[in-house]
């Protein structure tokens, strides 16, 4: 594990914090930390755990696997693919929030399948989707074929592009 840059990890949070047109205080209240300790972080003069990078990174709406390379939790060679990965599919306008967290349940199961772990502090939390039960339509919100779950190719004007393939429902 790389050593702690806390110095610049301070320093890239309160540049954050000032984009996002936050005071200390406010910031503080929404990742649910004491106000001095998060001034303390910003001074370069306290190490936050994973746990708090992750609060703060939610309260400032950007990536924690971001904080974590800039305090030297996760090697930014090694794990800049994953990082890369997960802040795309953050950032994509596309998509909603409850696709963009599928979308990183999937990522993660199949790192996990392929023996890689996961980012610190990204373990799936109770309110989050289980992949096993989310279907297609659960996503997209679009109609599906009842068999398969996979909605089949259609028409410029929604219809089934292929008649044959209609099911009875």
């Amino acid at each position: 594990m790389a050593t702690l840059n806390v110095g610049n990890l301070g320093e890239y949070l309160r540049e954050q914090r000032r984009n996002a047109q936050l005071s200390l205080r406010q910031l503080a209240d929404a990742a649910g930390v004491s106000n001095p300790y998060l001034s303390q972080i910003e001074r370069g003069l306290r190490k936050p755990s994973a746990e708090v990078l992750q609060q703060v990174a939610k309260a400032l709406r950007i990536s924690a696997e971001t904080l974590y390379v800039r305090a030297g939790i996760l090697d930014a060679e090694r794990d800049r693919d994953e990082v890369e990965t997960r802040a795309v599919i953050l950032a994509d306008p596309t998509l909603n929030e409850r696709q963009k967290q599928v979308l990183l349940q999937v990522y993660e199961s199949f790192r996990k399948e392929n023996g890689f772990e996961s980012v610190p502090g990204e373990d799936l939390q109770d309110n989050d989707v289980q992949v096993d039960d989310v279907q297609v339509d659960d996503v997209r919100g679009d109609a599906h074929d009842s068999d398969t779950g996979v909605r089949g190719p259609r028409t410029a004007d929604g219809s089934d592009a292929d008649p044959q393939r209609r099911t009875a429902g």
